[in-house]
Protein backbone atom coordinates (compact mmCIF):
# COMPACT_ATOMS: atom_id res chain seq x y z
CA UNK A 1 0.00 0.00 0.00
CA UNK A 2 0.97 3.60 -0.40
CA UNK A 3 2.05 5.13 3.05
CA UNK A 4 0.03 7.96 3.44
CA UNK A 5 -1.99 9.40 6.63
CA UNK A 6 -4.63 6.74 5.74
CA UNK A 7 -2.87 3.59 5.62
CA UNK A 8 -0.86 3.99 8.81
CA UNK A 9 -4.23 4.88 10.54
CA UNK A 10 -5.83 1.70 8.76
CA UNK A 11 -2.44 -0.17 10.08
CA UNK A 12 -3.14 1.01 13.57
CA UNK A 13 -6.23 0.45 13.81
CA UNK A 14 -5.65 -3.68 12.45
CA UNK A 15 -2.86 -3.77 15.55
CA UNK A 16 -5.01 -2.34 18.00
CA UNK A 17 -7.69 -4.91 17.06
CA UNK A 18 -4.92 -7.71 17.27
CA UNK A 19 -3.49 -6.68 20.53
CA UNK A 20 -7.24 -6.81 21.58
CA UNK A 21 -7.99 -10.32 20.21
CA UNK A 22 -4.68 -11.11 21.70
CA UNK A 23 -5.61 -10.30 25.65
CA UNK A 24 -9.42 -11.59 25.11
CA UNK A 25 -7.80 -15.06 23.91
CA UNK A 26 -5.00 -14.81 27.18
CA UNK A 27 -8.08 -14.03 29.10
CA UNK A 28 -9.81 -16.79 27.99
CA UNK A 29 -7.10 -19.29 28.35
CA UNK A 30 -6.96 -18.22 31.94
CA UNK A 31 -10.39 -18.71 32.83
CA UNK A 32 -10.08 -22.56 31.25
CA UNK A 33 -7.44 -22.85 33.51
CA UNK A 34 -8.97 -21.44 36.53
CA UNK A 35 -11.96 -23.46 35.88
CA UNK A 36 -9.95 -27.07 35.49
CA UNK A 37 -8.39 -26.20 38.15
CA UNK A 38 -12.03 -26.09 40.26
CA UNK A 39 -13.35 -29.26 38.66
CA UNK A 40 -10.02 -30.77 39.55
CA UNK A 41 -10.21 -29.61 43.30
CA UNK A 42 -13.83 -30.71 43.17
CA UNK A 43 -13.27 -34.17 41.71
CA UNK A 44 -10.79 -34.50 44.37
CA UNK A 45 -13.03 -33.66 47.20
CA UNK A 46 -15.52 -36.02 45.67
CA UNK A 47 -13.07 -38.32 45.60
CA UNK A 48 -12.29 -38.06 49.16
CA UNK A 49 -16.25 -38.00 50.50
CA UNK A 50 -17.23 -40.76 48.29
CA UNK A 51 -13.79 -42.31 49.93
CA UNK A 52 -14.81 -41.61 53.55
CA UNK A 53 -18.33 -42.25 53.44
CA UNK A 54 -18.89 -45.76 51.33
CA UNK A 55 -15.04 -46.58 51.79
CA UNK A 56 -14.78 -46.81 47.48
CA UNK A 57 -11.36 -45.73 45.64
CA UNK A 58 -11.12 -44.66 42.53
CA UNK A 59 -8.96 -47.95 41.09
CA UNK A 60 -11.34 -50.27 43.36
CA UNK A 61 -14.26 -49.80 41.86
CA UNK A 62 -15.16 -52.64 38.87
CA UNK A 63 -16.14 -51.88 35.29
CA UNK A 64 -19.49 -53.30 35.35
CA UNK A 65 -20.36 -50.57 38.35
CA UNK A 66 -18.55 -47.91 36.34
CA UNK A 67 -20.72 -48.35 33.47
CA UNK A 68 -23.35 -48.36 35.96
CA UNK A 69 -22.25 -45.15 37.13
CA UNK A 70 -21.64 -43.74 34.09
CA UNK A 71 -25.42 -45.13 32.72
CA UNK A 72 -26.88 -42.96 35.78
CA UNK A 73 -25.25 -40.32 35.22
CA UNK A 74 -26.29 -39.74 31.48
CA UNK A 75 -29.47 -40.83 32.39
CA UNK A 76 -29.51 -37.59 35.67
CA UNK A 77 -28.14 -35.30 32.84
CA UNK A 78 -31.05 -36.04 30.29
CA UNK A 79 -33.87 -35.80 32.49
CA UNK A 80 -31.50 -32.51 33.82
CA UNK A 81 -31.62 -33.30 37.55
CA UNK A 82 -29.70 -31.82 40.10
CA UNK A 83 -29.25 -35.76 41.63
CA UNK A 84 -29.63 -38.85 41.58
CA UNK A 85 -31.46 -39.77 44.02
CA UNK A 86 -35.18 -41.60 43.74
CA UNK A 87 -37.11 -38.41 44.50
CA UNK A 88 -35.43 -36.51 41.93
CA UNK A 89 -35.94 -38.91 39.39
CA UNK A 90 -39.81 -39.71 40.38
CA UNK A 91 -41.14 -36.31 39.09
CA UNK A 92 -38.47 -36.22 35.94
CA UNK A 93 -39.56 -39.77 34.77
CA UNK A 94 -43.30 -38.40 35.51
CA UNK A 95 -42.71 -35.27 33.80
CA UNK A 96 -41.44 -37.47 30.81
CA UNK A 97 -44.34 -39.60 30.96
CA UNK A 98 -47.06 -36.71 30.64
CA UNK A 99 -45.02 -34.68 27.96
CA UNK A 100 -45.27 -38.01 26.33
CA UNK A 101 -48.70 -38.16 26.72
CA UNK A 102 -49.40 -34.89 25.64
CA UNK A 103 -46.93 -35.68 22.03
CA UNK A 104 -48.67 -38.37 21.65
CA UNK A 105 -52.15 -36.41 22.19
CA UNK A 106 -50.77 -33.68 19.86
CA UNK A 107 -49.71 -36.62 17.58
CA UNK A 108 -53.01 -37.95 16.81
CA UNK A 109 -54.40 -34.41 16.64
CA UNK A 110 -51.87 -33.97 13.84
CA UNK A 111 -52.80 -37.05 12.58
CA UNK A 112 -56.11 -36.14 12.29
CA UNK A 113 -55.84 -32.96 10.59
CA UNK A 114 -53.40 -34.37 7.96
CA UNK A 115 -55.66 -36.95 6.76
CA UNK A 116 -58.25 -33.95 6.19
CA UNK A 117 -55.53 -32.19 4.04
CA UNK A 118 -55.00 -35.45 2.17
CA UNK A 119 -58.45 -35.59 1.98
CA UNK A 120 -58.77 -31.92 0.77
CA UNK A 121 -55.63 -32.65 -1.42
CA UNK A 122 -57.16 -35.21 -2.80
CA UNK A 123 -60.75 -33.48 -3.53
CA UNK A 124 -58.41 -30.21 -4.95
CA UNK A 125 -56.35 -32.77 -7.46
CA UNK A 126 -59.43 -34.27 -8.88
CA UNK A 127 -60.85 -30.66 -9.34
CA UNK A 128 -57.97 -29.49 -10.73
CA UNK A 129 -57.91 -32.40 -13.09
CA UNK A 130 -61.55 -31.58 -13.91
CA UNK A 131 -60.59 -27.80 -14.87
CA UNK A 132 -58.02 -28.84 -16.69
CA UNK A 133 -60.51 -30.91 -18.66
CA UNK A 134 -62.75 -28.44 -18.57
CA UNK A 135 -60.05 -25.63 -19.67
CA UNK A 136 -59.02 -28.05 -22.75
CA UNK A 137 -62.67 -28.94 -23.85
CA UNK A 138 -63.54 -24.91 -23.48
CA UNK A 139 -60.03 -24.13 -25.97
CA UNK A 140 -60.88 -26.70 -28.10
CA UNK A 141 -64.80 -25.28 -28.80
CA UNK A 142 -63.26 -21.49 -28.68
CA UNK A 143 -60.61 -22.52 -31.68
CA UNK A 144 -63.65 -24.56 -33.77
CA UNK A 145 -66.32 -20.93 -33.05
CA UNK A 146 -62.60 -19.18 -34.18
CA UNK A 147 -61.94 -20.96 -37.16
CA UNK A 148 -66.21 -21.08 -37.48
CA UNK A 149 -66.22 -16.99 -37.13
CA UNK A 150 -63.14 -16.89 -39.47
CA UNK A 151 -64.99 -19.16 -42.15
CA UNK A 152 -68.18 -17.01 -42.15
CA UNK A 153 -66.12 -13.70 -41.99
CA UNK A 154 -64.36 -15.02 -45.32
CA UNK A 155 -68.00 -15.63 -46.78
CA UNK A 156 -69.43 -12.39 -45.92
CA UNK A 157 -66.27 -10.91 -47.62
CA UNK A 158 -66.75 -12.86 -50.61
CA UNK A 159 -70.16 -12.06 -50.77
CA UNK A 160 -69.79 -8.39 -50.06
CA UNK A 161 -67.21 -8.54 -53.24
CA UNK A 162 -69.83 -10.65 -54.87
CA UNK A 163 -72.51 -8.12 -54.06
CA UNK A 164 -70.12 -4.99 -55.04
CA UNK A 165 -69.87 -7.12 -58.52
CA UNK A 166 -73.16 -7.58 -59.23
CA UNK A 167 -74.34 -4.25 -58.67
CA UNK A 168 -71.58 -2.54 -60.94
CA UNK A 169 -72.30 -4.99 -63.42
CA UNK A 170 -76.03 -3.87 -63.10
CA UNK A 171 -74.89 -0.56 -63.23
CA UNK A 172 -73.08 -0.91 -66.31
CA UNK A 173 -75.69 -3.29 -67.90
CA UNK A 174 -78.19 -0.32 -66.98
CA UNK A 175 -76.02 2.65 -68.14
CA UNK A 176 -75.60 0.54 -71.53
CA UNK A 177 -79.71 0.38 -71.79
CA UNK A 178 -79.77 3.88 -71.48
CA UNK A 179 -77.04 4.50 -74.16
CA UNK A 180 -78.91 2.66 -76.44
CA UNK A 181 -82.44 4.14 -75.16
CA UNK A 182 -84.07 0.56 -74.71
CA UNK A 183 -88.16 1.14 -74.89
CA UNK A 184 -89.60 0.27 -71.89
CA UNK A 185 -92.46 -2.28 -73.14
CA UNK A 186 -89.01 -4.55 -74.24
CA UNK A 187 -88.19 -5.41 -70.34
CA UNK A 188 -89.34 -8.26 -68.73
CA UNK A 189 -91.66 -6.72 -66.66
CA UNK A 190 -93.25 -5.10 -69.72
CA UNK A 191 -93.67 -8.40 -71.41
CA UNK A 192 -94.73 -10.27 -68.16
CA UNK A 193 -97.84 -7.22 -68.09
CA UNK A 194 -98.57 -7.78 -71.47
CA UNK A 195 -98.52 -11.48 -71.54
CA UNK A 196 -101.25 -11.05 -68.44
CA UNK A 197 -102.96 -8.96 -70.86
CA UNK A 198 -102.86 -11.33 -73.65
CA UNK A 199 -104.51 -14.21 -71.17
CA UNK A 200 -107.53 -11.80 -70.07
CA UNK A 201 -108.36 -10.90 -73.07
CA UNK A 202 -108.53 -14.50 -74.39
CA UNK A 203 -110.72 -15.35 -71.45
CA UNK A 204 -112.96 -12.30 -72.17
CA UNK A 205 -112.82 -13.91 -76.40
CA UNK A 206 -113.89 -17.02 -75.15
CA UNK A 207 -117.85 -16.02 -74.40
CA UNK A 208 -118.05 -13.76 -77.04
CA UNK A 209 -116.47 -16.42 -79.45
CA UNK A 210 -119.52 -18.49 -77.86
CA UNK A 211 -122.11 -16.04 -78.92
CA UNK A 212 -120.82 -15.94 -82.63
CA UNK A 213 -120.83 -19.62 -83.36
CA UNK A 214 -125.00 -20.04 -84.33
CA UNK A 215 -123.59 -17.83 -87.11
CA UNK A 216 -120.63 -19.37 -88.01
CA UNK A 217 -122.67 -21.46 -90.45
CA UNK A 218 -123.82 -18.40 -92.44
CA UNK A 219 -122.10 -17.78 -96.24
CA UNK A 220 -120.59 -14.29 -95.53
CA UNK A 221 -120.64 -11.58 -98.76
CA UNK A 222 -117.65 -11.68 -100.82
CA UNK A 223 -116.41 -8.93 -101.02
CA UNK A 224 -116.85 -7.96 -97.45
CA UNK A 225 -114.63 -11.35 -96.80
CA UNK A 226 -112.21 -10.12 -99.37
CA UNK A 227 -111.48 -6.72 -97.26
CA UNK A 228 -111.79 -8.21 -94.04
CA UNK A 229 -108.92 -10.73 -95.54
CA UNK A 230 -106.88 -8.12 -96.63
CA UNK A 231 -107.05 -5.68 -93.66
CA UNK A 232 -105.99 -9.32 -91.74
CA UNK A 233 -103.07 -9.72 -94.13
CA UNK A 234 -101.58 -6.27 -93.52
CA UNK A 235 -102.47 -6.32 -89.65
CA UNK A 236 -100.36 -9.67 -89.88
CA UNK A 237 -97.40 -8.34 -92.04
CA UNK A 238 -97.22 -4.82 -89.63
CA UNK A 239 -97.40 -7.74 -86.09
CA UNK A 240 -94.30 -9.81 -87.84
CA UNK A 241 -92.32 -6.49 -89.17
CA UNK A 242 -92.64 -5.41 -85.38
CA UNK A 243 -91.79 -8.81 -84.37
CA UNK A 244 -88.81 -9.09 -86.08
CA UNK A 245 -87.39 -5.66 -85.04
CA UNK A 246 -88.12 -6.18 -81.54
CA UNK A 247 -86.41 -9.43 -81.35
CA UNK A 248 -83.38 -8.38 -83.69
CA UNK A 249 -83.20 -5.63 -80.86
CA UNK A 250 -83.14 -8.36 -77.95
CA UNK A 251 -80.51 -10.23 -79.64
CA UNK A 252 -77.67 -6.91 -80.13
CA UNK A 253 -78.47 -6.30 -76.58
CA UNK A 254 -77.53 -9.81 -75.23
CA UNK A 255 -74.78 -9.53 -77.22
Amino acid sequence: FEVSARTMELLDQLVQISEARCEEVNLLIDDHRQKASEYSSDGAHLQELLHQSVGLQAGSVSKPTLDLLSVLEGTAEALAVKDTSIGSFVPAVNKLTNDLAEAEKTDRTLGRELSAVRKKMTAAIILRKKLEEDLRKTTQAQQVEAATAEERLLNMDFMKNKSRDLTYRNKIAQDKLASRQMEDSLTHQAIVQLSEKTTALKQEIVPLMKKLEPYSDLSPSPALARVKIEEAKRELAALDADLEQKVDLMNSLST
